[in-house]
This record gives structure tokens, C-alpha cells and sequence, in this order.
């Protein structure tokens, strides 16, 4: 075993794959290990033990003797293992091993989802008890291995699927790397579990308020167009039927599924957990794949699918459109990393929709088309134009808290410098959204006419200045 710094390599392969390895990762920063304990302490209390859901699957008949002993030894292991570790190695495994009695205590340590929860449950026992200390969001691996894993702090390591299946379109476009596209998708396809009629790739710990196990309209996607290539170019039916499977969550709403029914026809949500995030990034992500599985297949339930995705990303593109920068949800803006991931995911189902809709003939383009090329082009324009930035404020209180807003364009970090005659006597740095922001200013009891400079850089390095004055009046406000 041993710790791959696999961003950059993940980062080209994903990018030409049309995904990108940090689209879940950059959220790492959400988990609330204190919670997430928390939580699987509390569940566990409830429900029935590890041993006992084992158990019950064997005298039920839906595992064999063997796998049954596999399985609890692998579990008894990982406690052995906990009670000789310290530090930050027992509260991760610790976690780990929480997760896995919390899934057990609500009932859903279902057969299929076995082979997943005790593949991390002994990949984080060997990597705490033998292997070095990992950053955060660090990717790593095991040998013999291609299934990408990832370090959430406080979570333990934990399979990256979106990383996974965009490794695995990265081996389909290089286009010499039939082998390992095989060996990755012989690797992950029996770790689905059962879920929405069908079958997805779970992750299997606490993130942003989800509990384990919950799945991805993102990731899912991303696995239909990857498992849909292979079986196409490598004559593999096994893959294809397996993409075919995976449709089940498009179909079923949360928190089965992640079809979330609209006036116009569905949004596919990022996070089964959270129906009310309108994330646009993996929504169009989860269209590409449909498209590109429908296009392969012929199958009607993947033009349906499509369709109905499809009219609701062509009301709503136009929304996450600042003028300036594009949005992440309906909530805020996005931040470098998903903003170039957006746009290129808008710019592959703008190829895509301009050839037809995936069971026409070629050369008849769907209405979504100019929608989705026209907005690709505007967030690529976003990435070399620099910021509008001025000054709002033209009058404050002397000797206050004073609050100094400008007009801002989108998302930056902007400088405020305050000079009286040609002496600094005030800055301040902040990285706010676009909208009309304000910046502390603590300003002197003089009243007078003082002059603001201001400096905004985007998220892309792109800089604008402005300069305007300010009274101070001691009788303002």
C-alpha cells in the first residue's frame, strides 16, 4: 500500500473524461466528524449490531457460510485493531468502524452492500494499523487495486466513485488502455449495492448532513457513460447491462433515488440526501451520461430519462448565468473548481445535443443546444474577464464601525485601501460574492473627504482597480 498524490494525474484523465476528481472532494471540508459520530452512536443504539445483521443474513439464506465468516472476521479484526491504536489512527478507523454499526443499526447492511462496507471497513484497518498518515482530501491506493480511494478527515478512506469511474473514462479516451478500463470496472461493479430498483455505488460515510449510505446523481452518471463506452468498445455485456442497472435512481425520488419531479420534467440531484440543493454541475453531468448511454443502447428509459432532465436543465441554465460568473447552486456562486468543471460540462452536452436528440437521426438539434453552448461560451468568456468593481459609499460616520460597500460582479477578493492626501490609514482584504458587499472600514473621528482604492481579483487572477472619495461627517447616521 502506499500514498499516491494521484490530483494531477486524476485531474487530466477526469478533465477529458468530462469530470473532475475534486467535484465531490472540495466539499470534504463539510464533514462534522463530532456529528458524525454522534450520529452513528446514536444509531447504533437503535438497531441491531453488526454480528446480528450478519447473522440474520445467513439464517436467512441471502449470504453463504463463507462469506458470513469473512465478513465477521473482518469486523472482529477492525475492533482488535481499534483497541491497540491511538491518536488520530484510532479515530479514524474508529469512524470507520461507526459507520459501518450505524448502517447495521438502521437496517440497511443489506447482502448487496456487503462487499463495500467490509472492503473499507479492511482497507481502513490495514491503512491505520501499517500505512502513514494521510492529509486531507488526499487521494491514495492499493496494490493490485485501480479503484481510487480518498482521505475525509474524520471519515477515514473511503472509495471515491466519481474519481473511480472518471479514472475509468480517462482509460476508454486514451484509447490503448482496454486492460485496465476492464480490470477497474471488473473491480467496482460487484461492489453496487442494490438501491432505487437498480443498482448504484454508495458512499459510505457521513458528509454535509447525509448518513451512509447515500449516492450521487454525479457520480451515477459518470458511471453510466464510463460502464456504456466500455461495454461498446470492449463487447462486454456484462458492462452495458450494469449501466442499464444503474438507471434505477433517475427514476426513484429521494432519498432512494434522485429524481426530484419539476413543472418542466426533473431535476437529478447531486446528493440523494438533499433534493432541495439545486447543484447545476452534477445535474448536467448526470445528462451527458444518459445521453451518452441512450445514444449507445437505444434503450426508451434512457430517452426518457433524458428528456425529461432535459427540459428542466434548459429552463433553469440560463439562471445559473451572473452575467459575470456562474452559479453553484441556487444558494451561491462557484468557486474556480467547479466553475471550469461546469462549463466543461456544459460544453460536452452542447457537442452532444447539437448532433439530435440520442435516438434521432443525426443532424437534428434539440432545443437545448444553443442553451448549453451559448452558456459553456459565456463562463468561458467569465474565466479571462476581469471584475467590475466601484465604490457605492459616499458618505460614512466619522469615528465608527463603518461598513464601506461596493458593487462587485462576481465572486473576489477585493482590497480596500483608504488614504488621507497621500498616507494609508486604512486596509482590508475580504474574498466576497458578487452583489453589493461591504468592507469594514473603522474610520476616523475627522471628518473629511478621504480617498478609497479599490482592488477585486476573481477567482481566475483577473484584476480590476477603481478609486472614488468618501466624506466622513460626524453628524452622519
Amino acid at each position: 500500500m502506499r500514498v499516491k498524490l494521484l490530483a494531477a494525474l486524476l485531474g487530466a484523465m477526469l478533465a477529458c473524461a468530462g469530470t473532475a476528481a475534486g467535484a465531490l472532494a472540495a466539499d470534504a471540508g463539510a464533514l462534522a466528524p463530532a456529528r458524525a459520530r454522534a450520529h452513528a452512536a446514536a444509531a447504533a443504539r437503535r438497531g441491531p449490531t453488526v454480528s446480528a445483521a450478519l447473522a440474520s443474513l445467513l439464517h436467512a439464506g441471502a449470504i453463504a457460510e463463507a462469506a458470513y465468516r469473512q465478513d465477521y472476521a473482518t469486523y472482529v479484526a477492525a475492533k482488535s485493531a481499534l483497541a491497540k491504536l491511538s491518536g488520530t489512527r484510532k479515530a479514524e478507523l474508529g469512524a470507520v468502524l461507526a459507520n459501518v454499526q450505524a448502517i447495521a443499526a438502521a437496517g440497511e447492511l443489506t447482502s448487496s452492500r456487503l462487499p463495500a462496507v467490509f472492503l473499507t471497513l479492511e482497507r481502513n484497518r490495514q491503512w491505520w494499523t501499517t500505512d502513514p498518515l494521510v492529509g486531507g482530501r488526499e487521494y491514495v491506493s492499493f496494490p493490485g487495486s485501480l479503484i481510487v480511494w480518498q482521505h475525509y478527515p474524520g471519515q477515514g478512506i473511503e472509495i471515491q466513485w466519481l474519481a473511480s469511474f472518471g479514472k475509468a473514462n480517462g482509460y476508454y479516451l486514451s484509447g490503448h488502455e482496454n486492460a485496465n478500463l476492464r480490470q477497474l470496472l471488473d473491480e467496482v461493479i460487484p461492489l453496487a449495492g442494490q438501491r432505487a430498483g437498480g443498482i448504484a455505488w454508495e458512499y459510505l460515510f457521513d458528509f454535509d448532513g447525509g448518513a451512509p449510505p447515500w449516492t450521487s446523481g454525479l457520480s451515477q452518471g459518470t458511471a453510466i457513460q464510463a460502464l456504456v463506452r466500455a461495454g461498446a468498445r470492449l463487447k462486454e455485456p456484462a458492462f452495458t447491462a450494469a449501466a442499464k442497472e444503474a438507471l434505477g435512481i433517475f427514476e426513484q425520488p429521494p432519498p432512494e433515488g434522485v429524481r426530484v419531479s419539476t413543472p418542466a420534467g426533473a431535476m437529478y440531484a447531486e446528493y440523494s440526501y438533499a433534493p432541495g440543493d439545486r447543484i447545476l454541475n452534477g445535474f448536467i453531468q448526470s445528462l451527458v451520461g444518459l445521453y451518452e448511454y441512450t445514444s449507445v443502447t437505444k434503450d426508451p428509459l434512457g430517452q426518457a430519462l433524458f428528456e425529461a432532465g432535459d427540459a428542466e436543465a434548459r429552463a433553469i441554465v440560463p439562471h445559473y448565468d451572473t452575467g459575470a460568473w456562474s452559479l453553484y447552486d441556487q444558494y451561491g456562486e462557484s468557486d474556480l473548481n467547479y466553475h471550469e468543471l461546469l462549463t466543461e460540462f456544459l460544453q460536452h452536452l452542447c457537442e452532444r445535443t447539437s448532433k439530435g436528440p440520442p435516438l434521432a437521426p443525426v443532424g437534428a438539434p434539440i432545443a437545448g443546444d444553443a442553451v448549453y453552448c451559448t452558456t459553456a461560451q459565456s463562463f468561458t468568456a467569465d474565466l479571462h474577464t476581469p471584475p467590475a468593481i466601484s465604490l457605492l459609499s459616499k458618505t460614512l460616520p466619522a469615528g465608527a464601525r463603518a461598513g464601506v460597500q461596493v458593487s462587485l460582479s462576481k465572486v473576489a477578493t477585493v482590497r480596500l485601501t483608504v488614504l488621507e492626501g497621500t498616507r494609508v490609514i486604512w486596509t482590508n482584504t475580504a474574498t466576497v460574492e458578487g452583489g453589493k458587499p461591504k468592507l469594514l472600514w473603522v474610520t476616523p473621528k475627522r471628518p473629511g473627504s478621504y480617498t478609497v482604492q479599490l482592488s477585486a481579483t476573481d477567482l481566475a487572477g483577473n484584476t480590476a482597480t477603481s478609486s472614488a472619495t468618501v466624506a466622513l461627517d460626524s453628524a452622519h447616521g
